[in-house]
């Protein structure tokens, strides 16, 4: 990864969106200028997503589009993964949930074919929260099993949060929402650890359960149990116990 791409992802994790538009804007026109077909996808990717968290998906897809043609002129396959990820995501977070899951199984097969282990864990996760709204829940849970017992075997730390996040919607697709405001405020202190925040189709899922569980358990019941989540430690999913 290049330095850029590492400093403006950096700054799309902490939350800083006008950081990123800034970084990016700047970094197409220097590598339109320069030819640099890798340094203009990584930016388009990273306006993509400033778009997805703003909530504008025709525009994410706009962008991430302009960064797959640019991707495939080049030839080169490693440069496809990174816009193809967030078609997947604008597309599942618009409600296409069956073309989603076409999208994350293709990108899954590309970054085994790129040898990144990581990023087919992290693909295995959203292909888990495809198949949860689609109503197949056992399918969802052996998803997320399997992407979380390969963060903690292999140290993905970064990832942590992301687990929390799967259990908080297990747990409000089981109707356990207590243990939902848990997994949530679980969540929150797993992303206030790494000075991070959601990536925008996994806050639209926090949103959601959030949403449901305050429906449930009324404000003060919701804020107890989220209370008591924030005290708990993320290791504590840890395990094929976990939900």
């Amino acid at each position: 990864m290049s330095d850029f791409a590492e400093r403006i992802r950096a700054t799309f994790r902490r939350g800083d969106s006008d950081g990123v538009v800034r970084l990016a804007e700047a970094e197409v026109a220097r590598a339109r200028a320069a030819g640099d077909p890798a340094g203009e996808v990584e930016a388009l990717y990273a306006l993509a997503r400033v778009a997805a968290r703003g909530g504008d998906l025709v525009e994410s897809r706009r962008l991430a589009s302009a960064a797959l043609d640019v991707a495939v002129r080049s030839g080169d396959r490693r440069l496809e993964e990174r816009p193809r990820h967030v078609l997947a995501a604008v597309t599942r977070m618009s409600g296409d949930l069956v073309t989603a899951r076409g999208l994350y199984e293709a990108s899954i097969a590309l970054n085994e074919e790129l040898g990144r282990p990581e990023t087919v864990v992290s693909e295995l996760h959203n292909l888990a929260f495809t198949e949860l709204h689609l109503g197949d829940v056992a399918r969802a849970r052996e998803l997320f099993a399997r992407s979380r017992e390969a963060v903690f075997a292999r140290g993905y730390d970064a990832f942590v949060p992301y687990v929390c996040v799967a259990a908080a919607a297990l747990a409000d697709a089981e109707g356990d929402h207590a243990r939902a405001a848990r997994m949530l405020g679980l969540t929150d202190r797993a992303f206030a650890a790494l000075g991070q925040v959601p990536d925008p189709d996994d806050a639209a899922e926090l949103r959601r359960v959030t949403d449901a569980s305050v429906a449930a358990l009324g404000a003060g019941g919701y804020r107890v149990e989220y209370d008591a989540g924030t005290a708990l430690d993320p290791l504590s999913l840890r395990g094929p116990a976990a939900p």
